[in-house]
C-alpha cells in the first residue's frame, strides 16, 4: 500500500469520469452497481473504471457485465468483428484499424496478474498511444504511453501484454 494515498481517493479523471486509488492490485471492495441495476464491477478495480467510463461517458452497457479484465478480449473474434459479449468491435494487437480515443485496451493475464488489465485510450498520435488506468498498482501512474507502429498495413501497440482493443461504433 502507498502510505501517501487512501483507498477511494480520486487520482485523475478523463471526460469527467474519475480514477480512484485502490491500494494493492488485489485489494477488493464491494461491487459498484448503477441505480438501474447494471453491474460496473468491484469498486476501484480496472474493470470498474472502464465499465463506468463506458456507461457514464459513452452510454454503453455490456451484455455480459461480468468477467475479469483479460476476459474483455475474446480470442475467437476476428480483427474488426463484433465481440457480442461486450457489444463492441474488437481489434487484435496488429490490427487493420489504428487505436482511437475512448477504445478499451485489453492486457493479457500474466504470472503476476492472472486477471489481466484494462484501460481507456486518451490520445493517439502517429507513433504513440496514451491510456488512463485505475488500479495499475499502489505506486503506478494513472497515465502511460506506448509506442505505436504500422507495418504491412497493420497497427501494433508495442507491448506484448496487450491482446487488443475494443471500440464502440
Amino acid at each position: 500500500m502507498n502510505p501517501f494515498q487512501t483507498v477511494g481517493e480520486p487520482l485523475d479523471s478523463f471526460n469527467d469520469v474519475t480514477v480512484f486509488y485502490n491500494g494493492a492490485v488485489n485489494h477488493v471492495e464491494k461491487r459498484n452497481v448503477t441505480k438501474d441495476g447494471y453491474n460496473l464491477g468491484l469498486k476501484f478495480q480496472c474493470v470498474e473504471f472502464v465499465k463506468r467510463y463506458y456507461y457514464e461517458y459513452l452510454h454503453h452497457k455490456m451484455p455480459d457485465s461480468y468477467g475479469h479484465a483479460k476476459d474483455f478480449f475474446n480470442p475467437k473474434v476476428k480483427d474488426g468483428k463484433r465481440n457480442a459479449q461486450r457489444n463492441l468491435i474488437q481489434y487484435t494487437n496488429k490490427s487493420i484499424s489504428k487505436p482511437k480515443t475512448n477504445d478499451i485496451v485489453v492486457f493479457k493475464g500474466s504470472w503476476y496478474n492472472r486477471f489481466g488489465h484494462v484501460a481507456i485510450v486518451t490520445e493517439v498520435s502517429e507513433n504513440t498511444v496514451s491510456i488512463i488506468q485505475q488500479n495499475a498498482g499502489p505506486f503506478s501512474n494513472t497515465r502511460v504511453s506506448y509506442d505505436l507502429i504500422q507495418e504491412n498495413n497493420r497497427w501494433e501497440i508495442l507491448d506484448d501484454k496487450i491482446a487488443g482493443w475494443l471500440r464502440k461504433e
